[in-house]
């Protein structure tokens, strides 16, 4: 076999230009699939990382039927305080959760008494919230007062409205909505802040205490509308959906059926459909590379036997088996392969480590700060890629590497 490879690198050193520009090709494909897998990770781990950690949070139990109905906000689909109960201690008793928010979700008016709109509002219990969803603090933007998120009494203020309606903090502003009971009923806050969108410039989410959200709708007694949920590793998202959907599955209505679902991020929210055309763009990028090398290495295996008949004839005429011949060529194969996909590789990791010592930054959202890209590759990504390639290379051989095996010597030697 050392044989072999000593006959192969000497043949492909032989045709070195030929040799060069293929190796440079697949060194090139290797280079752009691994930069593309590693800044498109990075950047779908902040986008995600934005909308869990800013607003949803990893996981979210609802009521059966909340979410199908949930652009209502339907208060008759609230959870009642001993449903919120076995939620909450199932959390407890789940090590890999890191904290979870209860919250109470209606439409109300928002007024200056002046002028008035339209918001959704939420209503939460501000410790609980900030440790659920760590980046809402970071959102709000302007006058900032030292503290907690949220104090009773307190509105913090979607940015779109508070342009809008020209509003400040430390006014005072007033919500108007209707209870599970269909009376309307109003209550006079002062705005603590103004938060900025996380979803673009039609975000018009606010947020108020969860006992003011109670007293408001007067609820006679503490509902929950959904509970987020943060991991401590968001990499067990689906591992930790599913068991906190089995743990779940015992909490049932009236008729013995489930009333509650649990739900990931993804099930909620429409940027999802980003992350899952990332992924496939990843995909189409991995088929143009395999396509290159299969073109690439294909047309230099049949350029070398075309060009080799006579030799091939040659060994063959001298006892050399088919069989010796046939690996022959599928060792240059082989050789194409792992030269482009070592060489390929190493150029890649030393980019990406440049990329995270000169941050690549951008703007995503409405923030008004930018975002760093730290781009990453992981051990299995450069094994995939680089085997995909090496596999590829004895692949697109085969058909040349068989070719020679199988020509008659007497005809090979008599080729011009």
């Amino acid at each position: 076999m050392l044989k072999v490879l000593k006959i192969a690198a000497r043949n492909l050193a032989r045709f070195g230009r030929r040799t060069l520009l293929t190796s440079v090709l697949i060194t090139l494909g290797i280079v752009a699939v691994l930069l593309f897998v590693a800044t498109t990770g990075s950047f779908k781990t902040i986008m995600i990382g934005q909308f869990t950690d800013s607003m949803l949070g990893h996981l979210q139990v609802h009521r059966k039927g909340y979410v199908a109905s949930i652009d209502s906000l339907p208060l008759n689909l609230n959870m009642p305080p001993a449903m919120v109960a076995k939620v909450e201690d199932a959390l407890k008793g789940n090590s890999a959760v890191e904290a979870w928010s209860p919250r109470v979700k209606f439409g109300a008016m928002f007024s200056n008494f002046t002028e008035t709109t339209s918001v959704r509002v939420n209503g939460v219990d501000p410790a609980k919230e900030a440790a659920t969803t760590p980046l809402l603090p970071g959102r709000l933007v302007g006058e900032r007062k030292s503290g907690p998120l949220l104090r009773p009494g307190e509105i913090l203020v979607p940015e779109v409205i508070a342009r809008g309606l020209k509003v400040k903090v430390g006014d005072t502003v007033v919500l108007v909505a209707t209870n599970l009971d269909g009376s309307v009923n109003g209550k006079t806050l002062v705005v603590g802040g103004i938060v900025q969108s996380a979803t673009g410039p039609s975000g018009k989410d606010a947020y108020v205490d969860i006992e003011d959200a109670r007293t408001l709708l007067r609820m006679k007694d503490a509902q929950v509308s959904e509970i987020a949920v943060r991991l401590k590793d968001p990499a067990q998202l689906d591992k930790e959906y599913a068991q906190l959907g089995r743990e779940l599955s015992g909490v049932t209505n009236k008729e013995g059926k489930p009333a509650l679902e649990v739900h990931t991020w993804a099930d909620l929210s429409p940027f999802s459909s980003i992350v899952r055309m990332i992924d496939l763009l990843a995909v189409f990028i991995k088929v143009m590379l395999v396509s290159i090398v299969l073109i690439s290495v294909m047309n230099v295996m049949m350029m070398a036997v075309y060009e080799r008949i006579r030799e091939i004839g040659t060994i063959s005429a001298i006892g050399t088996p088919p069989r010796r011949i046939l690996s022959l060529f599928l060792t240059e194969g082989l050789l194409l392969g792992v030269g482009g996909a070592a060489l390929g590789t190493a150029i890649s990791l030393v980019v990406i480590y440049a990329l995270n010592i000169w941050k690549l930054s951008l703007k995503f959202g409405m923030q008004s700060s930018p975002v760093t890209l730290s781009p990453a590759v992981s051990v299995a990504d450069v094994a995939t890629i680089a085997g995909l390639v090496i596999v590829m290379s004895v692949l697109a051989s085969l058909q040349p590497a068989w070719k020679a095996s199988r020509m008659d010597p007497v005809r090979a030697l008599g080729h011009v």
